[in-house]
């Protein structure tokens, strides 16, 4: 990386931290922290731009539609924060491409980023959603929004559309059938498929013992 990069990156990292490290849905600084050192492993497997897939991961939740209001808060703010470190309009461009494709959007919904570092990002940002810290987060989000943990008459649905995944308001153990259990499979490198194996074993065993104690069986 050249000075600028490395000063950028210093930067950014700063105020992402102060942004959201009070943030309490599970999308806080640590997260970022996370998808950020996971991407670059990713990218250094994968032979990718470390610069690129560092950057877009530290700004992929800025102006999320779970954390901003606006529909166009993610594209306001990384530019407006990216523009205040005299970044281009190429790479402002190439960081929106990558982040406006990490988001999981429904079970029925594509969304394959198009460079592989976009498919770097949205592997690292995946695989924080799933395993031991994906429970933990998939709980703090849903005791965030005021939803139950379980309802035994609350099916799972798979989603459509973007629309109708969004203002879903099912409880937490839905989540996993209409979200994070399909993870695994749509990893979209060689590296992330790795990596997602051992998490996705953990959430089966995980919603076993679940099951079992709700029943009062164990």
């Amino acid at each position: 990386m050249n000075p600028f990069e490395k000063e950028l990156l210093a930067n950014v990292r700063i105020e992402i931290k102060d942004i959201f490290e009070h943030e309490g849905s599970g999308h806080d600084w640590w997260h970022i922290h996370r998808v950020t050192e996971t991407a670059k492993t990713i990218a250094k497997a994968e032979k990718a731009n470390i610069f690129i897939v560092e950057l877009a991961a530290l700004l992929h939740d800025l102006g999320d539609h779970k954390l901003f209001k606006g529909d166009n808060a993610q594209e306001e703010l990384i530019t407006q924060l990216l523009k205040k470190h005299q970044c281009s309009s190429e790479l402002i461009k190439t960081i929106l491409s990558i982040v406006k494709s990490v988001s999981y959007k429904g079970a029925h919904v594509k969304t394959i980023p198009l460079t592989l570092e976009g498919k770097i990002v949205q592997d690292a940002d995946r695989l924080d959603a799933i395993g031991a810290i994906g429970i933990a987060r998939a709980f703090a989000y849903g005791g965030h929004h005021n939803r139950l943990m379980y309802h035994p008459d609350q099916t799972p649905e798979l989603h459509d559309n973007f629309e109708s995944y969004k203002n879903s308001q099912g409880h937490t153990i839905n989540h996993f059938y209409e979200k994070l259990l399909l993870l695994k499979d749509r990893m979209q490198t060689h590296t992330g498929k790795e990596l997602a194996k051992k998490r996705h074993q953990y959430m089966d065993s995980f919603l076993e013992q679940f099951y079992l104690e709700w029943d009062g069986k164990l």
